[in-house]
């Protein structure tokens, strides 16, 4: 399949290779990034580390002596400053410069950390994209928004900074236990219903090859969620608009994500999120009850989790409101106007959201 070419205010910016393995890594980074750097640092987590960091540190040393290797501990809670800090320590302890590349290596919390210290390093040096989660693969790794977190509250500290290339290997899919696939079902899920209702249906139906990893339906799966948040994201880089769509399911997900201590993943408080979603655009009369329930029994089916316990609509309502997607006093709601058709809607009262709340506190 082809690699698909991400556009950034209207020129040409990086490419997204998908591939099997990482046979071909050194040639597509050789011909998508062009350019010598004086050292590479191939940053990761103590999960992934284990798997990939020496495969992919022997392709890097192909084309440049000075490789080394940053890794901390896997999970949110490294996702924040104090981490970002022990990076910058070693890229100046190893003379790193602005001809000096990162190399983002892992899930999520890697794609975003790493980008933001390539974004602040030295006012800005080059960095590139290798996802090896689902949810990494179909969401964060494509756009270019990176950051960390601040005293728990998400990605409070970040940048708007693209990558050189993103490489996916999704053969490091089938490395996943069932937790992590099903977290990045819900970001795929998500992609399905705010874009394209074919792709959902498809969803439905491919089940059993999907949880089964069958090569070719996550190929089209991550390739299919990575076209729609490209032509998002080229039609609106910087959260002006419709990009905000993306956010479906994130702003309860996110406040119940917090409240939890992390304990729940992000995919997981994205598929409860979006259950909240779907009961605040039946209320408005956008979708039906069937289209509720359709959507709750595919996150289901998919092994997302649909309800919490042990938090109240109160503090639920009132971590949302540190969102950084609040716009004065009003939070950017995003609903579904029709199953694969988002809207942003603003007018919601607190009343409303306790409402949809509710519907998923057991």
């Amino acid at each position: 399949m082809k690699d698909l070419n991400i556009n950034y205010e209207d020129k040409p910016c990086y490419n997204i290779c998908f591939r099997p393995d990482f046979t071909d890594l050194l040639d597509t980074f050789n011909s998508n990034v062009n350019r010598q750097y004086d050292n590479i640092c191939i940053v990761s987590d103590s999960n992934v580390a284990k798997l990939y960091l020496s495969e992919v540190i022997s392709v890097f040393k192909q084309t440049n002596s000075n490789v080394c290797s940053f890794s901390f501990d896997a999970g949110e809670a490294s996702k924040n400053l104090n981490t970002v800090n022990m990076l910058y320590e070693q890229l100046i302890l190893k003379r790193f410069t602005r001809n000096s590349l990162l190399v983002a290596l892992g899930g999520g919390v890697v794609g975003d950390l790493t980008g933001f210290a390539a974004a602040t390093f030295l006012r800005g040096i080059d960095f590139i994209q290798i996802p090896t989660t689902l949810l990494s693969q179909v969401d964060s790794s494509v756009g270019g928004k990176t950051g960390v977190d601040y005293k728990g509250y998400k990605n409070m500290v970040g940048a708007f900074y693209m990558p050189r290339l993103v490489y996916m290997n999704l053969e490091t899919l089938k490395s996943l236990d069932d937790y992590n696939f099903a977290c990045g079902m819900a970001e795929v899920i998500k992609s399905a219903l705010i874009a394209d209702c074919n792709f959902y249906y498809w969803l439905k139906v491919n089940h059993d090859s999907i949880i089964k990893k069958d090569y070719e339906s996550l190929l089209y799966m991550v390739r299919k969620c990575c076209e729609i948040k490209g032509h998002v994201v080229e039609i609106d880089p910087k959260e002006k608009g419709i990009r905000a769509h993306l956010n479906f399911g994130h702003t309860l997900g996110h406040a119940i994500e917090k409240l939890s201590n992390f304990k729940l993943g992000h995919g997981q408080c994205v598929s409860i999120g979006m259950v909240c979603a779907m009961h605040l655009s039946n209320k408005l009369g956008y979708t039906s009850d069937s289209d509720t329930e359709d959507v709750i029994n595919t996150l289901k089916a998919f092994d997302l989790p649909v309800s919490v316990s042990d938090l109240s609509s109160d503090d639920i309502l009132a971590a949302s409101k540190s969102d950084k997607k609040m716009n004065g006093s009003k939070i950017k709601f995003i609903v579904l106007k029709s199953l694969g058709e988002a809207a942003t809607y603003m007018d919601f009262t607190d009343e409303d959201l306790k409402y949809s709340i509710e519907q998923v506190l057991v």
